[in-house]
C-alpha cells in the first residue's frame, strides 16, 4: 500500500523571519514580502535590506549595456537573458546574486537554470568581501557557472573567475581597463564608468 508524500508547507516570510531554520524545499516554496533580499545559508534564513544606490545604479547600467548589446549588436544574440536580484540555487544554499546572465543557449533560460555568468557588486565590510570572493566563488563553481564577476568599488577592480573543468583562471581588471569575454563576443565592459556611478552616490551621502 502506497503512502502519500507529506505536503511541504508554504511559508510567508518577511524581515522578522530572519534566523529561521528552513529546508531548501521550504525556502523554494515560500512567499516573500517584497522589498528585502532573502537567502538560505547553511539552513538559516538571511534577510537583508535591498542594495544601496551605490550598487543599484552601476548594476542598472550594466543591465542597460547588456540589453543594448543584445538588441543592437550583430553578435548580441549571444545574450539570452539578464536579470538583477536573481536567486541562484546552489547545492546547499540559495544565494541572491546582483545580476545573472545567460548566454549561448539560443533560448530563454528555464526556471532554476544555472546562469552562464554571475555578477556581484561588493558591499562594505570584511564579512561581505569574504562571502563574495570566497564562499560564493566556490558555490558558483560547483553548480557550473562559467564566469563569476566581482565588481569591487573599494579595491577599484573587477575580478573575473573563469571555471573550466579542473582549471580555474583568475583575472583582475584595473579601473582604467575594459573587460571582454568570449562568452559575449565584442561586448566591452568599461569598469571606470561603473565605478564613477557608484562614486557619485557616495559623494552625495558625504554632502548631506
Amino acid at each position: 500500500m502506497s503512502t502519500a508524500t507529506p505536503a511541504v508547507r508554504r511559508l510567508r516570510l518577511g524581515p522578522r523571519s530572519a534566523g529561521q531554520l528552513l529546508t531548501t524545499a521550504e525556502f523554494d516554496r515560500a512567499r516573500f514580502r517584497e522589498g528585502w533580499r532573502y537567502e538560505l545559508i547553511n539552513g538559516v534564513l538571511v534577510v537583508s535590506p535591498t542594495p544601496s544606490r551605490k550598487e543599484r545604479d552601476p548594476n542598472d547600467e550594466l543591465g542597460f549595456w547588456l540589453r543594448l548589446y543584445k538588441h543592437q549588436h550583430p553578435q548580441g544574440s549571444s545574450v539570452d537573458a539578464t536579470l538583477p536580484e536573481e536567486t541562484i540555487d546552489t547545492k546547499q544554499n540559495r544565494r541572491r546574486a546582483d545580476r545573472a546572465i545567460w548566454a549561448g543557449l539560443g533560448r530563454d533560460p528555464k526556471k532554476g537554470e544555472v546562469p552562464t555568468i554571475v555578477v556581484e557588486f561588493v558591499s562594505s565590510g570584511k564579512v561581505n568581501q569574504d562571502r563574495d570572493y570566497i564562499a560564493k566563488r566556490a558555490e558558483y563553481r560547483e553548480i557550473g557557472v562559467r564566469e563569476y564577476w566581482v565588481i569591487d568599488r573599494f579595491r577599484r577592480t573587477l575580478t573575473v573567475f573563469r571555471f573550466s573543468g579542473e582549471s580555474d583562471q583568475e583575472q583582475v581588471i584595473s579601473e582604467k581597463q575594459n573587460y571582454e569575454t568570449p562568452l559575449l563576443p565584442a561586448f566591452v565592459l568599461p569598469l571606470a564608468v561603473l565605478l564613477t556611478l557608484a562614486d557619485r552616490w557616495a559623494k552625495k551621502k558625504k554632502r548631506s
